[in-house]
């Protein structure tokens, strides 16, 4: 079981470096390039909105090809659309850098993910064209919805539409084709309003992108924000799933994982450790994220209001066995960043060995003993080694005779 986990983390901290592949899009705001890893959880996003009641296709398998579709461009890096390559030569690049990052886990973990992703890749399926619906709209409301769109991105989202790859929509999705063509030429349109308050949702939920945490990436680079970390949980709910308890339902993990810090937009991210560990789980933190769930849940159609809504509010009370192990990950995920990185938060907020058990430990114990277990052999020794941490104890000497 240590060198399985051990396997599984080394993935999980390889795949931390699609944070920093950087994409042709810019956030709604244009603040910033988009990150790849940031994308990959708007589009698991997209999926939940959009997709949640599409008969006959399996959400899960879905949201699992969005989480995982992009991972060999931590090799490759993002090819935009607009710019000429040779795609055979760029599906060969892809398909080795696959084949190297899934066979990083164990093979009973990483086979079924390299098909995932090799069937997402074919399009053969109605989960995949789904999936691949959904990877070429976002980008182009995007820009549509922006309110500052670059006008070079404009001329992109136009030739896309005419003759590019969404000229399928016109067909496949007619109501996004025909708004975003009335997006595009100034019109108000007469889309259907769920499909609107849809999209706005999914437009607010850009901001999640730039809601800085107190971790860092695994290289110490800079600090993640919201939106990535929500990916990064995901995935590490799909890797970490041999750790849950046996009645566990990994897709409703996952779901809660995307959801879970989209309050965040409203609050800020309070750090675990911050004000001596106090702040985080404050009765003014908690209603004020829960002023921040009617808002934001609010933007959607009511029937979908009503289950992110309890969804989130599933994963706060944290009673479930889901909801438990969703907040276990959700605590493991920084002790491996600080871990990767030097220390990170343990550092900046001065905490001791006996804080992190307590404030963090405890949590992930609670819904994940065996990673618990794991992970704090591996943290023990970088407090022990600063004197904020118990050292092993030693046998008394013997007595005289």
């Amino acid at each position: 079981m240590t060198d399985r986990l051990a396997a599984q983390f080394a993935f999980l901290e390889e795949a931390d470096r699609l944070k920093s592949v950087l994409r042709a899009n810019v956030l709604l705001d244009g603040s910033r390039p988009e990150n790849v890893g940031e994308h990959s959880w708007h589009l698991a996003l997209w999926a939940l909105v959009m997709a949640g009641s599409q008969p006959g296709v399996d959400l899960a398998r879905v949201v699992a090809m969005l989480v995982l579709h992009d991972l060999p461009e931590i090799d490759t890096g993002d090819q935009p659309i607009h710019l000429d390559h040779d795609a055979p030569a760029l599906a060969r690049a892809e398909a080795q850098a696959a084949r190297r990052i899934f066979g990083l886990l164990p093979p009973d973990i990483g086979a079924p993910l390299l098909a995932l992703w090799q069937e997402f890749e074919a399009a053969d399926t109605a989960e995949a064209r789904l999936a691949k619906q959904l990877d070429h709209a976002q980008p182009i409301f995007q820009v549509l919805m922006s309110p500052t769109p670059l006008a070079d991105h404009l001329a992109v989202v136009r030739d896309n539409l005419a003759s590019g790859r969404a000229a399928r929509f016109r067909d496949e999705w007619p109501e996004a084709y025909a708004l975003a063509q009335d997006l595009l030429a100034g019109r108000p349109g007469t889309a259907p309003g769920e499909l609107r308050a849809r999209l706005s949702f999914l437009a607010e939920a850009d901001r999640l992108k730039s809601v800085l945490r107190a971790t860092t990436l695994c290289d110490g680079s800079r600090r993640e924000n919201s939106g990535e970390h929500s990916w990064h949980l995901a995935l590490y709910a799909m890797i970490l799933a041999d750790q849950a308890p046996g009645t566990v339902r990994i897709d409703r993990v996952i779901r809660m994982l995307v959801l879970h810090d989209l309050v965040e937009i409203d609050t800020g991210d309070v750090p675990i450790h911050s004000a001596g560990g106090t702040a985080h789980a404050s009765a003014e933190t908690l209603a004020a994220e829960a002023r921040a769930a009617d808002r934001i849940f609010g933007l959607l159609p009511a029937a979908q209001t009503r289950e992110f809504r309890a969804l989130w509010d599933e994963f706060e009370a944290a009673e479930s066995p889901d909801a438990v192990f969703a907040k276990s990950l959700d605590r493991v995920q920084p002790v491996m960043q600080n871990l990767a990185c030097g220390g990170g938060t343990w550092t900046s907020y001065g905490v001791s060995f006996d804080q992190l058990e307590s404030r963090v430990g405890v949590k992930i114990a609670r819904g994940a003993p065996g990673i618990w277990q794991w992970v704090r052999a591996r943290a023990l020794p970088w407090f022990e080694n600063r004197g904020l941490g118990p050292a092993p104890s030693l046998p008394p000497a013997p007595g005289p005779g």
